[in-house]
Protein backbone atom coordinates (compact mmCIF):
# COMPACT_ATOMS: atom_id res chain seq x y z
CA UNK A 1 0.00 0.00 0.00
CA UNK A 2 1.40 3.49 -0.71
CA UNK A 3 0.53 5.95 1.32
CA UNK A 4 0.03 9.78 0.64
CA UNK A 5 2.44 12.73 2.08
CA UNK A 6 1.00 14.04 5.49
CA UNK A 7 -0.10 17.02 4.00
CA UNK A 8 -1.68 15.68 1.17
CA UNK A 9 -3.02 12.82 3.63
CA UNK A 10 -4.62 15.66 6.20
CA UNK A 11 -6.49 17.44 3.10
CA UNK A 12 -8.13 14.01 1.95
CA UNK A 13 -9.48 13.33 5.74
CA UNK A 14 -10.96 16.98 5.49
CA UNK A 15 -12.24 16.79 1.92
CA UNK A 16 -14.01 13.09 2.88
CA UNK A 17 -15.58 14.42 6.46
CA UNK A 18 -16.16 18.49 5.19
CA UNK A 19 -16.92 18.47 1.73
CA UNK A 20 -18.44 14.99 0.21
CA UNK A 21 -21.21 14.52 2.35
CA UNK A 22 -22.52 17.81 1.39
CA UNK A 23 -22.31 17.50 -1.96
CA UNK A 24 -19.55 20.28 -2.49
CA UNK A 25 -15.51 20.36 -4.13
CA UNK A 26 -13.17 22.59 -4.26
CA UNK A 27 -14.88 24.19 -7.32
CA UNK A 28 -18.02 25.57 -5.00
CA UNK A 29 -14.87 26.78 -2.60
CA UNK A 30 -13.64 29.13 -5.53
CA UNK A 31 -17.10 30.37 -6.21
CA UNK A 32 -17.77 31.17 -2.12
CA UNK A 33 -14.35 33.07 -2.62
CA UNK A 34 -15.19 34.56 -6.16
CA UNK A 35 -18.87 36.19 -4.66
CA UNK A 36 -16.62 37.83 -1.71
CA UNK A 37 -13.65 39.24 -4.22
CA UNK A 38 -16.26 40.51 -6.24
CA UNK A 39 -16.09 43.17 -4.06
CA UNK A 40 -12.86 45.11 -2.79
CA UNK A 41 -11.40 43.37 0.20
CA UNK A 42 -7.70 43.07 1.48
CA UNK A 43 -8.68 39.10 2.13
CA UNK A 44 -11.22 36.30 2.51
CA UNK A 45 -11.19 32.89 3.74
CA UNK A 46 -13.72 30.00 4.23
CA UNK A 47 -12.94 28.03 7.41
CA UNK A 48 -14.71 24.12 7.98
CA UNK A 49 -14.58 22.29 11.29
CA UNK A 50 -15.72 18.70 12.18
CA UNK A 51 -15.51 18.28 15.70
CA UNK A 52 -16.12 14.95 17.89
CA UNK A 53 -15.70 14.98 21.66
CA UNK A 54 -15.89 12.83 24.32
CA UNK A 55 -15.66 13.20 28.21
CA UNK A 56 -15.83 10.85 31.11
CA UNK A 57 -15.87 12.02 34.70
CA UNK A 58 -15.76 9.88 38.05
CA UNK A 59 -16.65 11.12 41.18
CA UNK A 60 -17.12 9.62 44.53
CA UNK A 61 -15.38 6.12 42.94
CA UNK A 62 -18.39 6.73 40.70
CA UNK A 63 -18.43 7.18 36.95
CA UNK A 64 -20.97 9.18 37.33
CA UNK A 65 -21.25 11.01 33.64
CA UNK A 66 -20.18 10.31 30.08
CA UNK A 67 -20.77 13.21 27.28
CA UNK A 68 -20.16 12.84 23.43
CA UNK A 69 -21.10 15.48 21.01
CA UNK A 70 -20.49 15.88 17.48
CA UNK A 71 -19.98 19.60 15.99
CA UNK A 72 -19.32 20.88 12.24
CA UNK A 73 -19.72 23.72 10.45
CA UNK A 74 -18.13 26.73 8.42
CA UNK A 75 -17.11 30.31 9.35
CA UNK A 76 -16.87 32.75 6.31
CA UNK A 77 -14.60 36.18 6.56
CA UNK A 78 -13.66 38.98 4.36
CA UNK A 79 -11.22 42.11 5.61
CA UNK A 80 -11.05 45.30 4.40
CA UNK A 81 -8.60 47.39 5.86
CA UNK A 82 -8.95 46.86 9.70
CA UNK A 83 -12.56 45.89 9.38
CA UNK A 84 -13.39 42.33 9.36
CA UNK A 85 -16.83 40.91 8.37
CA UNK A 86 -17.67 37.14 9.47
CA UNK A 87 -20.89 34.58 9.23
CA UNK A 88 -21.23 31.51 10.43
CA UNK A 89 -23.41 28.11 10.25
CA UNK A 90 -23.95 25.03 11.18
CA UNK A 91 -25.38 23.79 7.45
CA UNK A 92 -22.71 22.86 5.55
CA UNK A 93 -24.21 23.46 1.37
CA UNK A 94 -23.63 25.44 -1.61
CA UNK A 95 -27.04 27.35 -0.58
CA UNK A 96 -25.49 28.28 2.93
CA UNK A 97 -21.83 28.85 1.23
CA UNK A 98 -22.92 31.87 -0.89
CA UNK A 99 -25.12 33.22 1.16
CA UNK A 100 -22.92 33.99 3.98
CA UNK A 101 -19.91 34.80 1.07
CA UNK A 102 -22.62 37.80 -0.19
CA UNK A 103 -23.38 38.14 3.63
CA UNK A 104 -19.55 39.07 4.23
CA UNK A 105 -18.73 40.96 1.09
CA UNK A 106 -20.83 43.79 1.82
CA UNK A 107 -18.10 44.80 4.27
CA UNK A 108 -16.48 46.69 0.99
CA UNK A 109 -19.60 49.09 -1.03
CA UNK A 110 -17.02 48.96 -3.96
CA UNK A 111 -17.95 46.39 -6.55
CA UNK A 112 -14.68 45.07 -8.63
CA UNK A 113 -14.97 45.98 -12.49
CA UNK A 114 -16.06 42.89 -14.37
CA UNK A 115 -15.23 39.63 -13.23
CA UNK A 116 -13.59 38.59 -10.25
CA UNK A 117 -10.33 36.37 -11.04
CA UNK A 118 -10.09 33.56 -8.76
CA UNK A 119 -6.33 32.65 -7.64
CA UNK A 120 -5.06 29.15 -8.46
CA UNK A 121 -5.34 26.51 -6.05
CA UNK A 122 -1.77 26.09 -4.01
CA UNK A 123 -1.55 23.13 -0.94
CA UNK A 124 0.03 25.02 2.02
CA UNK A 125 2.94 23.87 3.31
CA UNK A 126 2.54 22.28 6.75
CA UNK A 127 4.35 20.03 9.11
CA UNK A 128 3.84 16.85 10.80
CA UNK A 129 3.84 17.43 14.57
CA UNK A 130 1.31 14.63 15.34
CA UNK A 131 -0.20 11.39 14.43
CA UNK A 132 -3.91 12.40 12.63
CA UNK A 133 -5.71 9.52 14.63
CA UNK A 134 -8.73 9.70 16.46
CA UNK A 135 -8.37 9.40 19.86
CA UNK A 136 -11.60 8.68 21.25
CA UNK A 137 -11.34 5.23 19.16
CA UNK A 138 -7.61 4.22 20.88
CA UNK A 139 -9.10 2.63 24.10
CA UNK A 140 -13.03 1.11 24.37
CA UNK A 141 -15.72 2.66 26.95
CA UNK A 142 -14.42 -0.13 29.38
CA UNK A 143 -10.93 0.78 29.56
CA UNK A 144 -11.72 4.18 29.84
CA UNK A 145 -13.82 3.58 33.20
CA UNK A 146 -11.10 1.56 33.93
CA UNK A 147 -8.34 4.03 33.57
CA UNK A 148 -10.48 6.70 36.01
CA UNK A 149 -10.94 3.72 38.46
CA UNK A 150 -7.34 3.65 38.86
CA UNK A 151 -7.04 6.75 39.55
CA UNK A 152 -9.12 6.70 42.52
CA UNK A 153 -7.85 3.36 43.93
CA UNK A 154 -3.64 5.14 43.50
CA UNK A 155 -4.90 7.96 44.87
CA UNK A 156 -6.97 6.35 48.50
CA UNK A 157 -4.15 4.00 48.86
CA UNK A 158 -1.37 6.42 48.52
CA UNK A 159 -2.46 8.44 51.80
CA UNK A 160 -5.54 7.60 54.52
CA UNK A 161 -6.06 11.48 54.53
CA UNK A 162 -7.36 11.23 51.17
CA UNK A 163 -11.02 11.99 51.66
CA UNK A 164 -12.47 12.37 48.17
CA UNK A 165 -10.50 11.83 44.41
CA UNK A 166 -12.22 12.97 41.03
CA UNK A 167 -10.86 12.67 37.82
CA UNK A 168 -11.83 13.40 34.20
CA UNK A 169 -10.83 11.81 30.72
CA UNK A 170 -11.69 13.84 27.88
CA UNK A 171 -10.69 13.11 24.00
CA UNK A 172 -11.10 15.38 21.18
CA UNK A 173 -10.90 14.28 17.04
CA UNK A 174 -10.62 17.67 15.28
CA UNK A 175 -10.47 18.11 11.73
CA UNK A 176 -10.23 21.88 9.96
CA UNK A 177 -9.78 23.01 6.47
CA UNK A 178 -9.13 26.35 5.31
CA UNK A 179 -9.34 28.30 2.35
CA UNK A 180 -8.55 31.51 1.33
CA UNK A 181 -8.71 34.02 -1.54
CA UNK A 182 -5.08 33.88 -2.80
CA UNK A 183 -5.53 30.40 -3.74
CA UNK A 184 -4.05 28.98 -0.49
CA UNK A 185 -5.78 25.41 0.60
CA UNK A 186 -4.52 23.56 4.07
CA UNK A 187 -5.82 21.06 6.28
CA UNK A 188 -5.22 19.87 9.86
CA UNK A 189 -6.32 16.88 11.91
CA UNK A 190 -5.54 17.30 15.44
CA UNK A 191 -5.78 14.86 18.09
CA UNK A 192 -6.28 16.06 21.57
CA UNK A 193 -6.69 13.94 25.22
CA UNK A 194 -6.18 15.09 28.95
CA UNK A 195 -6.42 13.21 31.97
CA UNK A 196 -7.23 15.44 35.29
CA UNK A 197 -7.16 14.40 38.95
CA UNK A 198 -7.99 16.35 41.75
CA UNK A 199 -7.66 15.22 45.48
CA UNK A 200 -9.21 16.64 48.98
CA UNK A 201 -7.59 15.38 51.75
CA UNK A 202 -8.79 16.08 55.53
CA UNK A 203 -6.87 16.24 59.16
CA UNK A 204 -8.75 17.59 62.09
CA UNK A 205 -11.72 18.63 60.40
CA UNK A 206 -9.27 21.06 57.89
CA UNK A 207 -9.73 20.22 54.11
CA UNK A 208 -7.09 20.88 51.22
CA UNK A 209 -7.68 20.58 47.70
CA UNK A 210 -4.35 19.33 45.21
CA UNK A 211 -4.71 18.77 41.34
CA UNK A 212 -2.60 17.26 38.74
CA UNK A 213 -3.17 15.97 35.30
CA UNK A 214 -1.77 15.92 31.50
CA UNK A 215 -2.30 15.35 27.74
CA UNK A 216 -1.74 16.19 24.76
CA UNK A 217 -2.04 15.45 20.81
CA UNK A 218 -1.99 11.54 20.99
CA UNK A 219 -3.99 8.60 21.75
CA UNK A 220 -5.06 7.67 25.35
CA UNK A 221 -2.31 4.98 25.55
CA UNK A 222 -0.45 7.68 26.71
CA UNK A 223 -1.52 7.22 29.67
CA UNK A 224 0.18 4.04 31.23
CA UNK A 225 0.49 3.52 34.56
CA UNK A 226 3.56 5.27 34.81
CA UNK A 227 2.02 8.57 33.62
CA UNK A 228 -1.01 7.59 35.95
CA UNK A 229 1.09 7.27 39.03
CA UNK A 230 2.85 10.75 38.80
CA UNK A 231 -0.45 12.99 37.81
CA UNK A 232 -2.39 11.23 41.72
CA UNK A 233 1.18 11.83 43.40
CA UNK A 234 1.40 15.43 42.28
CA UNK A 235 -2.18 15.82 43.30
CA UNK A 236 -2.03 14.08 46.24
CA UNK A 237 1.61 15.10 47.33
CA UNK A 238 -0.13 19.00 46.84
CA UNK A 239 -3.16 18.13 49.16
CA UNK A 240 -1.11 17.01 51.66
CA UNK A 241 1.43 20.01 51.21
CA UNK A 242 -1.39 22.52 51.64
CA UNK A 243 -2.56 20.01 54.40
CA UNK A 244 0.84 21.86 56.41
CA UNK A 245 0.20 24.98 54.97
CA UNK A 246 0.24 28.25 56.97
CA UNK A 247 -0.52 32.17 56.06
CA UNK A 248 1.85 33.59 53.59
CA UNK A 249 3.37 36.33 55.05
CA UNK A 250 3.15 39.85 52.76
CA UNK A 251 5.14 42.40 51.57
CA UNK A 252 7.99 42.90 48.93
CA UNK A 253 10.20 40.56 48.34
CA UNK A 254 12.46 37.69 46.57
CA UNK A 255 10.24 34.70 44.97
CA UNK A 256 11.54 31.86 43.34
CA UNK A 257 9.19 30.17 40.66
CA UNK A 258 9.77 26.85 39.90
CA UNK A 259 9.69 25.52 36.52
CA UNK A 260 7.36 23.91 34.13
CA UNK A 261 3.49 25.07 34.75
CA UNK A 262 4.62 28.36 36.82
CA UNK A 263 5.16 29.69 33.31
CA UNK A 264 1.84 29.84 33.53
CA UNK A 265 2.98 33.99 35.08
CA UNK A 266 5.02 34.35 31.77
CA UNK A 267 2.24 33.48 29.65
CA UNK A 268 -0.28 36.20 31.22
CA UNK A 269 1.85 38.49 32.21
CA UNK A 270 4.61 38.90 28.97
CA UNK A 271 2.78 36.42 26.54
CA UNK A 272 -0.51 38.12 25.69
CA UNK A 273 1.51 41.88 25.59
CA UNK A 274 3.51 40.15 22.38
CA UNK A 275 0.65 39.41 20.53
CA UNK A 276 -0.09 41.20 17.79
CA UNK A 277 -3.40 42.99 17.94
CA UNK A 278 -2.39 44.58 20.83
CA UNK A 279 0.88 46.05 19.35
CA UNK A 280 -0.34 47.16 16.23
CA UNK A 281 -3.47 48.96 18.17
CA UNK A 282 -0.56 50.00 21.06
CA UNK A 283 -2.32 48.92 23.55
CA UNK A 284 -0.02 47.12 24.96
CA UNK A 285 3.19 47.35 27.46
CA UNK A 286 5.70 46.47 24.72
CA UNK A 287 4.14 48.74 21.88
CA UNK A 288 6.65 49.95 19.68
CA UNK A 289 9.94 48.68 21.38
CA UNK A 290 11.52 46.17 19.04
CA UNK A 291 14.89 46.38 19.50
CA UNK A 292 15.34 47.44 22.92
CA UNK A 293 15.69 45.90 26.19
CA UNK A 294 13.06 44.36 27.70
CA UNK A 295 14.63 42.50 30.22
CA UNK A 296 17.74 41.43 31.87
CA UNK A 297 19.85 39.81 30.24
CA UNK A 298 19.61 36.06 29.71
CA UNK A 299 16.36 36.00 29.52
CA UNK A 300 15.25 34.22 26.10
CA UNK A 301 10.99 33.96 25.59
CA UNK A 302 9.42 31.92 22.64
CA UNK A 303 6.51 31.14 21.17
CA UNK A 304 6.97 27.63 19.59
CA UNK A 305 4.32 25.93 17.83
CA UNK A 306 6.44 23.13 16.32
CA UNK A 307 7.01 20.99 19.59
CA UNK A 308 5.84 17.36 18.59
CA UNK A 309 2.95 16.10 20.27
CA UNK A 310 2.56 19.17 22.55
CA UNK A 311 -1.24 20.85 23.67
CA UNK A 312 -0.46 24.25 22.11
CA UNK A 313 1.02 22.73 18.88
CA UNK A 314 0.10 22.90 15.73
CA UNK A 315 0.63 22.00 11.69
CA UNK A 316 -0.99 24.81 10.23
CA UNK A 317 -2.67 28.07 12.38
CA UNK A 318 -6.19 28.30 11.80
CA UNK A 319 -5.55 30.71 8.64
CA UNK A 320 -3.57 28.21 6.56
CA UNK A 321 -0.24 29.05 7.65
CA UNK A 322 2.41 26.58 8.70
CA UNK A 323 3.72 27.10 12.80
CA UNK A 324 6.90 28.36 13.86
CA UNK A 325 9.49 29.12 16.67
CA UNK A 326 9.10 32.27 17.12
CA UNK A 327 11.81 34.02 19.45
CA UNK A 328 10.21 37.02 20.90
CA UNK A 329 12.80 38.39 23.46
CA UNK A 330 16.12 37.28 23.37
CA UNK A 331 18.86 37.90 25.84
CA UNK A 332 16.48 40.64 27.07
CA UNK A 333 15.96 42.50 24.15
CA UNK A 334 12.35 42.60 22.24
CA UNK A 335 12.85 40.46 18.69
CA UNK A 336 9.20 40.84 17.79
CA UNK A 337 5.29 39.83 18.14
CA UNK A 338 2.93 37.06 17.37
CA UNK A 339 0.91 38.08 14.20
CA UNK A 340 -2.31 36.59 12.23
CA UNK A 341 -2.50 37.33 8.79
CA UNK A 342 -4.42 40.58 9.42
CA UNK A 343 -2.21 42.21 12.01
CA UNK A 344 1.30 40.67 10.22
CA UNK A 345 -0.58 42.63 6.82
CA UNK A 346 -1.49 45.94 8.53
CA UNK A 347 2.23 46.11 10.55
CA UNK A 348 4.18 45.44 7.09
CA UNK A 349 5.42 41.79 8.77
CA UNK A 350 5.07 38.30 7.82
CA UNK A 351 2.11 36.06 9.68
CA UNK A 352 4.09 33.79 12.38
CA UNK A 353 1.72 30.98 12.40
CA UNK A 354 -0.48 32.50 15.05
CA UNK A 355 -3.74 32.74 13.73
CA UNK A 356 -6.08 30.62 16.06
CA UNK A 357 -10.07 30.60 16.54
CA UNK A 358 -11.73 28.48 19.22
CA UNK A 359 -14.21 27.47 15.88
CA UNK A 360 -15.94 27.77 13.06
CA UNK A 361 -18.06 30.41 14.74
CA UNK A 362 -14.89 33.10 15.72
CA UNK A 363 -12.73 35.19 13.89
CA UNK A 364 -8.96 34.14 14.41
CA UNK A 365 -6.81 36.41 16.09
CA UNK A 366 -2.93 36.27 17.26
CA UNK A 367 -2.77 33.85 20.12
CA UNK A 368 0.01 31.91 22.05
CA UNK A 369 1.13 28.16 21.10
CA UNK A 370 3.68 27.29 23.43
CA UNK A 371 4.97 29.89 25.39
CA UNK A 372 8.38 29.08 27.62
CA UNK A 373 12.01 30.77 28.44
CA UNK A 374 14.90 28.96 28.14
CA UNK A 375 17.07 27.84 30.59
CA UNK A 376 20.11 29.36 31.83
CA UNK A 377 23.00 27.93 34.04
CA UNK A 378 22.16 27.76 37.56
CA UNK A 379 21.20 24.34 39.68
CA UNK A 380 17.88 24.96 41.15
CA UNK A 381 19.08 24.38 44.35
CA UNK A 382 21.43 26.96 44.29
CA UNK A 383 18.90 29.40 43.14
CA UNK A 384 16.33 28.22 46.40
CA UNK A 385 19.59 28.63 49.07
CA UNK A 386 20.37 32.17 47.82
CA UNK A 387 17.12 33.34 49.17
CA UNK A 388 17.12 35.21 52.81
CA UNK A 389 13.69 35.85 52.94
CA UNK A 390 10.97 34.89 50.11
CA UNK A 391 8.66 32.57 48.23
CA UNK A 392 8.93 29.90 46.48
CA UNK A 393 6.01 28.98 44.30
CA UNK A 394 6.06 25.90 42.49
CA UNK A 395 2.62 25.55 41.35
CA UNK A 396 -0.36 28.17 40.49
CA UNK A 397 -3.48 28.80 40.18
CA UNK A 398 -5.52 31.89 38.43
CA UNK A 399 -4.63 35.10 37.46
CA UNK A 400 -5.51 38.12 35.85
CA UNK A 401 -3.46 40.47 33.50
CA UNK A 402 -3.60 44.22 32.47
CA UNK A 403 -2.45 44.51 28.94
CA UNK A 404 -1.80 48.03 28.91
CA UNK A 405 -0.53 48.57 31.70
CA UNK A 406 1.43 45.24 32.14
CA UNK A 407 -0.03 44.79 35.73
CA UNK A 408 -0.68 41.26 36.83
CA UNK A 409 -1.97 39.27 40.12
CA UNK A 410 -1.76 35.45 40.46
CA UNK A 411 -2.73 33.21 43.28
CA UNK A 412 -0.12 30.35 43.78
CA UNK A 413 -1.84 27.15 44.78
CA UNK A 414 1.58 25.74 45.83
CA UNK A 415 3.97 27.83 47.73
CA UNK A 416 6.94 27.28 50.52
CA UNK A 417 8.39 30.04 53.05
CA UNK A 418 12.16 30.44 52.75
CA UNK A 419 15.00 31.93 55.31
CA UNK A 420 18.50 31.66 55.08
CA UNK A 421 18.01 29.35 51.96
CA UNK A 422 16.14 26.56 53.81
CA UNK A 423 12.52 25.68 53.18
CA UNK A 424 10.43 26.61 56.44
CA UNK A 425 7.31 25.29 55.73
CA UNK A 426 4.40 25.25 53.07
CA UNK A 427 1.99 28.64 52.72
CA UNK A 428 -1.48 29.25 51.66
CA UNK A 429 -3.32 32.22 50.25
CA UNK A 430 0.00 33.99 48.44
CA UNK A 431 -0.45 35.77 45.62
CA UNK A 432 2.03 37.67 43.67
CA UNK A 433 1.78 41.11 42.28
CA UNK A 434 3.81 43.04 39.92
CA UNK A 435 4.41 44.38 36.60
CA UNK A 436 4.84 42.20 33.55
CA UNK A 437 7.29 44.13 31.69
CA UNK A 438 9.32 45.23 34.93
CA UNK A 439 9.41 41.58 36.33
CA UNK A 440 11.17 40.36 33.38
CA UNK A 441 13.93 42.92 34.54
CA UNK A 442 14.36 41.74 37.53
CA UNK A 443 15.00 38.20 36.77
CA UNK A 444 18.38 37.85 38.84
CA UNK A 445 18.85 33.53 38.40
CA UNK A 446 18.02 31.13 35.56
CA UNK A 447 17.87 27.66 36.23
CA UNK A 448 19.02 24.81 34.16
CA UNK A 449 15.62 22.70 34.65
CA UNK A 450 14.04 24.34 31.79
CA UNK A 451 10.61 21.97 31.55
CA UNK A 452 7.42 22.60 29.78
CA UNK A 453 4.02 21.93 31.64
CA UNK A 454 2.36 18.29 31.59
CA UNK A 455 -0.53 19.28 28.88
CA UNK A 456 -3.19 20.73 30.77
CA UNK A 457 -3.35 24.73 29.61
CA UNK A 458 -6.27 26.57 27.90
CA UNK A 459 -5.73 29.93 27.32
CA UNK A 460 -9.02 32.31 27.50
CA UNK A 461 -9.23 35.91 24.94
CA UNK A 462 -11.95 37.92 24.17
CA UNK A 463 -14.39 35.34 24.89
CA UNK A 464 -12.72 32.29 22.91
CA UNK A 465 -10.51 29.69 24.88
CA UNK A 466 -7.97 27.68 23.02
CA UNK A 467 -4.95 24.79 24.10
CA UNK A 468 -1.79 25.94 24.86
CA UNK A 469 1.46 24.56 26.26
CA UNK A 470 3.79 26.69 28.53
CA UNK A 471 7.32 26.50 30.30
CA UNK A 472 9.99 28.13 31.90
CA UNK A 473 13.05 26.78 34.36
CA UNK A 474 13.37 27.70 37.86
CA UNK A 475 13.59 31.37 38.36
CA UNK A 476 14.55 34.22 40.66
CA UNK A 477 12.57 37.24 40.55
CA UNK A 478 13.96 40.30 42.99
CA UNK A 479 11.41 42.49 44.43
CA UNK A 480 8.37 41.31 44.08
CA UNK A 481 5.13 41.74 46.19
CA UNK A 482 3.49 39.42 47.71
CA UNK A 483 -0.06 39.64 48.98
CA UNK A 484 -0.74 37.04 51.72
CA UNK A 485 -2.87 36.85 55.13
CA UNK A 486 -0.26 36.94 57.53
Amino acid sequence: MISREPTLERLATAQRLLLEPFGLNESHLSRALAEITAHKVDDADLYFQYTRSEGWSLEEGIVKTGSFSIDQGVGVRAVSGEKTAFAYSDDISEASLLDAARTVRSISAAARGGRAKVAPRKVASSRSLYQGLDPIATLDSTAKVHLLEKVEQLARARDPRVAQVMAGLASEYDVVMVARADGTLAADVRPLVRLSVTVIAEQNGRREMGSGGGGGRFGLAYFDDEHIASYVNDAVNAALTNLESRPAPAGEMTVVLGPGWPGILLHEAIGHGLEGDFNRKGSSAFSGRIGQRVAAKGVTVLDDGTIADRRGSLNVDDEGNASQRNVLIEDGILKGYIQDAMNARLMKVRPTGNGRRESYAHIPMPRMTNTYMLGGSRVPEEIVASIKKGLYATNFGGGQVDITSGKFVFSASEAFWVENGKIQYPVKGATIVGNGPDALTRVSMIGNDMALDPGVGTCGKEGQSVPVGVGQPTLRIDGLTVGGTA
